[in-house]
């Protein structure tokens, strides 16, 4: 009877289209096989005991049962993104700088020696220019940087000034770099110095 109901109902089942779960199918053929066996005479095992067909049943019910319990014992445990939920600290952190070598002052004074002697090659008309203060070429040096970022070392020089005014910019130079309004960099050793404003 237990048989003919289940078969029952999964032919209800195929008649509203639902699709069959294997395990449905596997449960049906053994009632079947159950059923066939008891119509069967049972053979006897090595007791002089007959074996009864259902124990198979009774065992996979069982089984049955302690998965099920284990899994309402697990599903009452605290789940991650249903029960807690993770917590992300987006703080927003500043990208570390990168480390460039040091430039050191003989690197900067070679540097403007270099200078030197390009704007000693350099020729120009006598033209009288202003003479500027080491307070005032600072003050031109941080307009220069402002509106450009990163500059080579040599293109802050006009060699056009003489010798003189290339001095007076080295020094407006070294004053803003220990006020620590400008910084002198070199992207590797021996790569060309270059100037930006912190």
């Amino acid at each position: 009877q237990v048989t003919e109901q289940y078969l029952g109902y999964i032919a209800v089942m195929e008649q509203l289209r639902i699709e069959l779960a294997a395990e449905y199918l596997l449960m049906a053929a053994l009632l079947a096989e159950i059923k066939s066996r008891l119509l069967l005479p049972r053979p006897q095992d090595d007791d002089g005991e007959e074996e009864d067909p259902r124990a198979e049943l009774v065992r996979r019910l069982k089984e049955y049962e302690r998965i099920k319990q284990a899994a309402l014992a697990l599903d009452a445990l605290p789940r991650l993104g249903r029960d807690l939920f993770p917590v992300v600290l987006t703080a927003d952190m500043p990208p570390r700088p990168q480390s460039l070598p040091r430039v050191t002052l003989d690197q900067l004074a070679e540097a403007f020696r270099q200078v030197l002697l390009r704007a000693e090659q350099y020729q120009s008309h006598a033209v009288a220019r202003e003479t500027l203060s080491v307070r005032e070429r600072m003050g031109r040096l941080l307009e220069l940087l402002k509106g450009n970022g990163l500059l080579a070392f040599e293109v802050l020089f006009d060699p056009g000034e003489g010798r003189a005014g290339l001095v007076v910019t080295f020094l407006a130079l070294l004053e803003l770099c220990k006020e620590g309004m400008v910084e002198v960099i070199q992207r590797e050793p021996m790569a060309p110095i270059q100037v930006k404003i912190r």
